[in-house]
């Protein structure tokens, strides 16, 4: 197992923290996080994989360890966030990686396999959605801000930002809460009590629509280059459902899909199994 190096890149000023692990000539693999967490997230996968892959695991702009700068500076957007990494894989030197995708993760490295399809040598989705039968209905509350974008129907979504609510997307669907490290939860609370970083996490809530609106630019994508492609899904996910694991083999008819009766952050009970799906697909 190698060490886990602790890093920051200027992607063109924009500082990216990040966290490294592995061979440089190994395979390349990056791990793209959700909301409302960070690089962290990865913290028990990355040493179960760093024997097989050189890995980059980034903090998203406006989430963990990265900046985020005020809304006036910087327009907290998919697209933003996406062309943000995009120039920091070029910036590390990651040239041809395979892409760990999850919830917000999805939408970013989707957006940057399109754009560079060359590039990608594999894609692995841990309830990272791309087609409208995985969204439950617990999105809801955020459609109605894209179809009407009021205030009130913003100050709505404050809810989903408070302590609590980070804290049910941890354990909402484990059989076994005790599994779950408080640790991350506290970490991420941690990093949404900052100056500013409810707004931003409000604007992307927004901006959500566009990832929906992209399905089918995705969707095409898939069925274009057919990328190897496995999902790692927890089947007990409120927002991210499982038929939506499933539709990849619409376009991807060599997808594997496997189910893990578990959560939404999935890794936090099942880190080990996923690892070895992983080693198994990529062999």
């Amino acid at each position: 197992m190698s060490h886990i190096h602790y890093r920051t890149a200027s992607a063109d000023g924009f500082n990216i923290f990040y966290r490294e692990a592995g061979t440089p000539g190994k395979p390349k693999l990056l791990l793209l996080h959700g909301f409302p967490s960070s690089g962290h997230m990865f913290r028990d996968l990355i040493p179960l994989l760093s024997d097989d892959f050189h890995i980059v695991a980034p903090d998203l702009p406006g989430f963990g360890r990265s900046d985020m700068p005020p809304r006036e500076q910087f327009k907290y957007t998919f697209d933003h966030l996406a062309d943000v990494i995009d120039r920091f894989t070029e910036v590390i030197g990651f040239d041809r990686y395979a892409v760990y995708v999850f919830d917000y993760g999805a939408p970013t490295g989707f957006r940057l396999a399109v754009k560079h399809p060359e590039r990608i040598t594999g894609i692995i989705s841990q309830n990272g959605n791309a087609y409208v039968e995985g969204l439950s209905e617990g999105w809801n509350p955020i459609r109605a801000y894209w179809e009407n974008r009021t205030v009130a129907n913003r100050d709505a979504l404050r809810a989903f930002l408070a302590p609590e609510s980070t804290r049910w997307q941890y354990v909402h669907g484990v059989p076994d809460e005790s599994l779950v490290s408080p640790d991350g939860i506290a970490l991420d609370n941690y990093y949404l009590a900052r100056e500013g970083a409810h707004e931003v996490q409000l604007d992307l809530f927004l901006d959500y629509q566009s990832n929906v609106a992209l399905y089918p630019t995705f969707q095409a994508y898939f069925r274009q280059h057919q990328p190897r492609f496995l999902a790692v899904w927890g089947n007990q996910d409120p927002f991210f459902l499982p038929p939506g694991a499933e539709a990849f083999k619409r376009d991807i008819p060599q997808a594997q899909v496997n189910f893990f009766e578990t959560g939404h952050f999935a890794l936090e009970t099942h880190a080990r199994e996923i690892a070895d799906a992983i080693r198994r697909f990529f062999a």
